[in-house]
Order: structure tokens, then C-alpha cells, then sequence
């Protein structure tokens, strides 16, 4: 994998993880296993599991393994592993931007930007996407031709929690239902992911950016998208919800001329980077 950050320091790795993965999606053995993984009963079998209080025995050996700074989390005694895995960060940890023009991003996670074509589709790692397939409902996706679509993957080391860009009034959650892929890029290689993954979006009617549609797709393992409200008026840098266990990612559409998402974030997509953000972080403004 190759990540940078908005200070220009960039970082390449390939964990164990990623190996495994791709053995998986690329070998006809791995194929074979994988088709028990992602039918939608084994993922909800492993969030009963991590719902329980024997799965609290998972924890320790995750915040070693992954260097989670607990110091930068709310105090309190899990009752599962799922517990751990939703937990709240203190909020002088994650700053939200409240100038009018700041556009954040709504998580933390690993993020790529693409231009949507005006016969609304993109290309994510050798991918074409449609965007009336990713929301089946082909006069929304129309509404955002020549416009943004920014992707946050979220890995499991992440803050699984997420908030909204604006103030503004949301709409209904639409559901769509799907089986469940992991996010990891290696799998986008090999299958359309974000058509084949469960996912819930709702469109926003922003006070400074238009509308934006946001996405939350889910991934292998992930036991829920927990989306609080429904219609009603909500403030920038409020929670909207979070993800159970899992990588998972956050996609938002933006409409043309709203939003000037940082040239440089373009530029490290293409060169094959994601780069690195937090909650709150500013990674555009209002045109």
C-alpha cells in the first residue's frame, strides 16, 4: 500500500494482511474460501461473537498489534470486543473546522478523490464504477455528472465513528443490501467491491457545499452500519454514526462548482497514493 499525509510525507507497506487477501481474491483455492466469508450469515455470526463478553480477550493483543493510543480514547470498561471496536476518542482529539468554507472529512480513513465523468462513472484501481449502479436511483446519480466522488477507506486501526461536513437537512437512509468484501484494495483488482458490498447512503442539503451524498459501504466482517437520525436538520461536525467491526468506507458525491477538493489530493490519487486524514481535517473548500 502507499499513503501519504497533508504534510507530504509518504509511507509504503505491504502487511501480512495484504498478502493473504490478495492469495485469496486472486487464487482459485482462496476463491473457494472466500465464498463462505462473505455470505451475509457468516458476517453476522462473527458480530454475534464480537458482541459477546468472551471476545473481550481480543482486545489487548489489537491495541498491541496495532499501536492504538488509548490515552486518546474515553475511559471505560469494554463488554466486548464490538464495545472496544465503537469506542468514543476524546473530543479535543478530533477538531472540527467550523469555518463556513472548510470542507473535512467526515472520518478517518485513507482517502482517494476521482472527477465523476458526464456518463457518470469513475475508475478506482482498474475499476469502472457507475454511479446509478452504486446508488439505483438514476435521478441522483444524474444530479452529480462532472462533479467529485471522494472515498475514505477505513481500516481496522481507524476511528470507526463519523460525522457531517455541514450543517444542513438529511434526508431518509436508503439501504441497500449486498454481500460483504473486504475494502482492501487488492480485492477491487479482482471485483466491483463498492457495487457488491451492503451500503446505506442519504443526501445532505448543505448550507455551504450543496448537496452531498454520503455512503457508507460495509465490509467482510462488519457486523452493522448503526446511522442515527433520519430526517432532520444536523450540524457539522455532529456524529452520524459509526461502523462495527471491520475495514469499511465512506463515499461522498459532490456536486460540480460546489466544493474544490485540494488539487494535490488529485494528483497523489493518481501517482497511486491514498492519503492519510482525520475526522475534521479540512480537505477542500466552497467554491
Amino acid at each position: 500500500m502507499k499513503y501519504r499525509d497533508q504534510k507530504g510525507n509518504y509511507y509504503e507497506e505491504e502487511s501480512s494482511q495484504d498478502r493473504l487477501l490478495k492469495w485469496m481474491y486472486s487464487h482459485i483455492t482462496g476463491r473457494f474460501l472466500l465464498k463462505g466469508l462473505v455470505n451475509p450469515i457468516v458476517s453476522k455470526l462473527g458480530g454475534i461473537l464480537l458482541n459477546t463478553k468472551l471476545s473481550t480477550g481480543l482486545i489487548s493483543p489489537f491495541i498491541k498489534k496495532n499501536q492504538i493510543r488509548m490515552n486518546e480514547y474515553e475511559k471505560k470498561k469494554y463488554r466486548s470486543y464490538n464495545d472496544f471496536f465503537t469506542r468514543k476518542i476524546r473530543p479535543e482529539m478530533r477538531p472540527i473546522c467550523q469555518e463556513k468554507t472548510c470542507f473535512i472529512s467526515p472520518s478517518d480513513g485513507k482517502l482517494s478523490v476521482y472527477k465523476i465523468s458526464d456518463n457518470l462513472t469513475f475508475q478506482v484501481k482498474y475499476t469502472w464504477y457507475n454511479l446509478r449502479s452504486l446508488v439505483r436511483n438514476s435521478k441522483l446519480a444524474t444530479f452529480y455528472a462532472g462533479g467529485t466522488c471522494v472515498i475514505i477507506r477505513l481500516t481496522v486501526d481507524d476511528y470507526h465513528r463519523y460525522c457531517y461536513v455541514d450543517h444542513g437537512w438529511k434526508g431518509k437512509n436508503c439501504k441497500i443490501p449486498g454481500i460483504l468484501h473486504t475494502v482492501n484494495p487488492v480485492a477491487n483488482d479482482f471485483m466491483p467491491i463498492f457495487k457488491e458490498n451492503a451500503r446505506e447512503y442519504t443526501t445532505i442539503f448543505t448550507e455551504n457545499f450543496g448537496k452531498v451524498t454520503q455512503i457508507e459501504v460495509g465490509a467482510l466482517l462488519v457486523g452493522k452500519i448503526r446511522n442515527y437520525h433520519e430526517d432532520k436538520f444536523v450540524k457539522k461536525g455532529q456524529e452520524k454514526g459509526y461502523f462495527e467491526f471491520g475495514g469499511s468506507t465512506i463515499i461522498l458525491l459532490l456536486e460540480k462548482e460546489k466544493v474544490e477538493i485540494f488539487p494535490e489530493l488529485f494528483q497523489w490519487t493518481e501517482e497511486g497514493y491514498e492519503t492519510i486524514v482525520h475526522m475534521g481535517e479540512t480537505i477542500g473548500k466552497a467554491k
